[in-house]
This record gives C-alpha cells, sequence and structure tokens, in this order.
C-alpha cells in the first residue's frame, strides 16, 4: 500500500478542464443523442433507475426470509442451502467490473435494459424451479443479470443528472431506495412467504422487472462513453475461475471436510489463478482491475473493511434466519421484522456518520469503531438458546450490529472512491460493491463450513445413539454460536487492519464527484 500523506487524497483525481468561453452547448453522446433529457423527463428517469435499483437490493433480504420454507419445500440438505445466497453473490460480484465495461462499450441503455430483462427472466425460473439446481441456476443467472443492470443504473443516473444541486438530490433518493430496499425485503419476504408462497420472493422481480423495462425502453436515451474502453477477457476469465475456485473450495468443506483432496485441490487452483490474474493486471494494456485503484493505503483500507462487513453481514442474515425460524419458532413475518431494528440503527448511524463525522475526523476512528461494535453485537449474540427470548438474546445484538455496521458503510464506501483517477470512476465504483459481494460470498462459505462441523461436533460429543429433535435443536445452537463468534472474528480482525492501514485526517473530496452506491 502506499505511505504518502493525508494531503495526497486527490492525487489521482483528474485535471479540471479550463473554463470554456461563450454560449453553452448542450452536451450531447457521440451518437448526437442529448445525454440529459428536460427536467421533468429527469426525475422520471429517476423513478425507473430506482425501481431496478429496488429490485437488486430486495434480492439480498427478500430470498434470506424465504430460505427455510424453499429448503422445506425442495427438500436440499443444510449443506447445500449456503449456495442460494453464494451463487448470487459470487457471479453478481465477479461480474461487476465486467458489467460496467459493457456499458461503456456497448450503451448504457441496452445494458441496462438487458439486465432488466436478464434478472426477471432469471426470477420467474426460479420461482417456478422444481429442484435445488435449477434454483441455484436462476440465482447465478439473477446474479449475472445484476451485474450488467447496476453498473449501467448508477451510470445512467451520472450523466442524467448533470447539475451539480440536482445530482446531489437525484443521488439521496437513490440511496434513500438502496438503504430502504433491505427492510422492504424483509417485511415483503416475510409477508410473501406466509401469506403466499416463497415462490413469489421471486415472482414479485418479474413484476418489477416489467415495469421498469417498458419505462426504461420509452425514457431512457441510447448513448455510449466517448472513451471506448478494451475489455480484458484474459483478466475476466482469470478472475472469475479464481473466485469461483476459492468458493466452492471452501464451500466443499462443510460436506467432504477439510482435508479432502478436492477442498484443498479447488482452493488451490483458486489462490493461484487469482496471484495469475493479479499478475496480469499490472502487465495488461487495459486490465479489468487497474492495481493503482486498490494499492492506495486509504482504498485499500477501504475495501478490506467492506470485504468484511460483507463476509459477517451474508452470515448474519443466513443464520441468524434459521435460528429464529428454525430453533426460536418464528413465523417468516415474524422474522422479516425481527431483522427491522437493525436496518434502523445501520441507516440511523450510516446518516450521522456521513453527515456529521466523516467531515470532521475521516475514516480512521469510524470504520474500526463500526468493525469493533459489529463484533461485539455478534457476540452478543452467542447468548441465544432454544428458549431464548427475543428482547434479551436478540435484540441487543441486532442493534449493536447494526450501528457498527452503519459506521462502516458510511466511512468505508465514501473513502473506497475517494481520489479515484476519472478514468478509473467506473471501476473505483464496481470494486467497492465487488468487495462486499465477494466478501459476502467468501464468508458465507466459510461460516456453512465452520457451522457443519460444530453441529457434527455437537452430535458425536453429547449423544450416544440416535440424535433425538431436542438434540437435533442443540446441535443447530451450537452450529449458529461458532458462525457468530467466528463473524465477531472477522470483525475483529477487520478493524485491527482498518486501523493500521487507513490514515488519520478528514477527507478531501471532489464536489462533483457522485457517491458510491452499496447493492
Amino acid at each position: 500500500m502506499s505511505s504518502t500523506e493525508p494531503g495526497r487524497h486527490l492525487a489521482d483525481a483528474a485535471t479540471p478542464a479550463p473554463a470554456r468561453t461563450g454560449p453553452p452547448r448542450p452536451r450531447t453522446s457521440p451518437e448526437g443523442v442529448h445525454a440529459a433529457p428536460a427536467p421533468r423527463a429527469q426525475w422520471v428517469v429517476l423513478v425507473v433507475l430506482s425501481l431496478a435499483q429496488l429490485m437488486v437490493v430486495l434480492d439480498a433480504t427478500i430470498v434470506n426470509i424465504a430460505l427455510p420454507t424453499a429448503q422445506g419445500a425442495l427438500g436440499f440438505s443444510d449443506e447445500n442451502r449456503q449456495w442460494v445466497v453464494t451463487s448470487y453473490a459470487l457471479a453478481f460480484g465477479s461480474l461487476l467490473l465486467l458489467g460496467g465495461r459493457l456499458s461503456d462499450l456497448v450503451g448504457r441503455k441496452p445494458t441496462f435494459l438487458v439486465g432488466l430483462v436478464g434478472f426477471g427472466l432469471a426470477s420467474a425460473l426460479g420461482g417456478a424451479a422444481q429442484s435445488f439446481e435449477v434454483l441455484i441456476a436462476a440465482r447465478a443467472l439473477q446474479g449475472v443479470s445484476g451485474a450488467l443492470l447496476a453498473p449501467a443504473a448508477l451510470s445512467l443516473l451520472t450523466t442524467t443528472f448533470t447539475d451539480p444541486a440536482a445530482r446531489t438530490k437525484a443521488f439521496g433518493i437513490f440511496g434513500g431506495v438502496s438503504g430502504a430496499g433491505g427492510g422492504i425485503g424483509l417485511l415483503l419476504g416475510g409477508v410473501l412467504t406466509e401469506h403466499l408462497s416463497w415462490r413469489w420472493c421471486l415472482y414479485i422481480n418479474v413484476v418489477l422487472a416489467v415495469v421498469a423495462v417498458v419505462a426504461g425502453a420509452l425514457l431512457l436515451k441510447h448513448e455510449r462513453s466517448p472513451e471506448r474502453p478494451v475489455l480484458d477477457w484474459a483478466g475476466t476469465v482469470l478472475a472469475v475461475l479464481g473466485l469461483v475456485g476459492v468458493v466452492y473450495g471452501l464451500a466443499g468443506a462443510e460436506s467432504d471436510g477439510w482435508s479432502a483432496a478436492t477442498t484443498w485441490g479447488f482452493l488451490t487452483a483458486g489462490v493461484v489463478l487469482l496471484a495469475v490474474f493479479c499478475w496480469w493486471q499490472s502487465r495488461a494494456a487495459h486490465p479489468l482491475l487497474p492495481l493503482r485503484v486498490v494499492l492506495d493505503r486509504d482504498r485499500g483500507g477501504a475495501l478490506i473493511g467492506i470485504a468484511v462487513v460483507g463476509a459477517g453481514m451474508f452470515g448474519i442474515f443466513l443464520f441468524l434466519t434459521y435460528c429464529m425460524t428454525s430453533t426460536l419458532g418464528y413465523s417468516p413475518v415474524q422474522t422479516g421484522l425481527g431483522f427491522l431494528p437493525m436496518i434502523a440503527a445501520i441507516s440511523v448511524a450510516a446518516g450521522v456518520v456521513g453527515s456529521v463525522l466523516m467531515p470532521r475526523v475521516g475514516p480512521k476512528p469510524l470504520t474500526p469503531t463500526g468493525l469493533l461494535l459489529a463484533a461485539l453485537g455478534m457476540a452478543w449474540l452467542t447468548r441465544i438458546d432454544v428458549d431464548s427470548a427475543y428482547a434479551g438474546a436478540v435484540l441487543p445484538g441486532l442493534l449493536v450490529t447494526g450501528l457498527g455496521l452503519g459506521f462502516v458503510f458510511a466511512s468505508a464506501m465514501a473513502t473506497a472512491t475517494l481520489g479515484v483517477r476519472a478514468s478509473d470512476a467506473g471501476v473505483g465504483s464496481a470494486v467497492a460493491n465487488t468487495a462486499q459481494q465477494i466478501g459476502g460470498s467468501i464468508g458465507t462459505a466459510l461460516l456453512s463450513a465452520f457451522a457443519g462441523s460444530a453441529a457434527a461436533d455437537w452430535i458425536a460429543g453429547h449423544v450416544a445413539g440416535a440424535p433425538t429433535a431436542a438434540d437435533a435443536a442443540q446441535a443447530a445452537v451450537a452450529s449458529y454460536h461458532t458462525a457468530f463468534w467466528w463473524s465477531a472474528g472477522f470483525f475483529a480482525a477487520g478493524a485491527v487492519v482498518t486501523l493500521l492501514l487507513l490514515r488519520p485526517g478528514a477527507p478531501v473530496a471532489d464536489p462533483d464527484a457522485a457517491p458510491v452506491i452499496a447493492h
């Protein structure tokens, strides 16, 4: 990592262009199409883009609430349930950078519409799935489509709102949709699962996609970046295969064991491919991920914080959902409502940190503090037992964890794109979301392996014959505790690393830069 002083935050920023003289000319795309619609049409475009964003964000929480019911309907094992989450996050995270490049090359409108159509079709396939394999394939296709959709939506928002004041307001609304989407997904997932079917947690995306496709086809303008990027296909293949190898190897540890040849084979192959990817990025003429983007000390620390949050947060939703439904006996609606205090804590903390604390003190005290709070919250959740009350065992841990995550989201997301060159702006935005999704994929695989081993060890150490229902419940609690302790460990280690990497001092930001939206 670079060790230069705090004042260099904007060293990589593009040099401002000289001021023009004479009457202003309308902005046009390379094809001559006006890039900025009329003011009234701008806000209609915002509605379309926000609807698409809501669809992507909903999917992060709505499926978790439906997962226990879907597992009962399709009959897949505890070892395989993680793939419902991981297949989406892995495909989404590993292809986000490519999706951003394609939107510049092909055009933002067609990429956006293709992503919407693909997401809708994949959701319909998943909703109609009669087997675990079809569900996983549908979730992976959702991730691929989301990787096309999300960067194009963000680019369209940036190019539609060119006035700084209007852009700030538009990104505030767009970000608000992202923040509220998690809570909406929890509630909607509970209601749909309990009163209709878990399948409607996927079918709802079809309804949203149809509306967004029709409106987008009519309202959005076709434009491409004036700088046509060259796609780094070799880098893309290396990154995707390397990440799949690592995640598949970690996931296989739950069923095959850590000593299995397949486990270490996939892990070794994945690590080697990722090492080759890093080597190639340092030599490629048009790298998928320019290493200068991640080797900055502050940016690297922020990306590590984001990845750690992804690893821990995905684990919270997966294991605590099963804990509430299977062990504590909550209905899907009660489970969704149970998570809402954490979502509220994230929103409140992120708002205070982003508007009040971050401009004054910078990320160094905020990101490590947030990770430590999240670790304490996860440690509290290890108090849950088979007969625990929500108010005493679950709620305090969710509130403390939510406050910590809010600290990290606000400080690390802002730092991850601070001072990125204008030519790297798209990559800088995508890499922050990539870190969160890939961290979530690796974290979910690891936590699932640790939890599975803990349950098996508890049965082996406490049960002589066939386990009873009470034994199975205690083994499940032991597995949840293990996942929560490891999540706490992830957060604590992230706090130490970010404390060492992040530099002190308030950030110096480009007032015209568009904020990053987490998916």
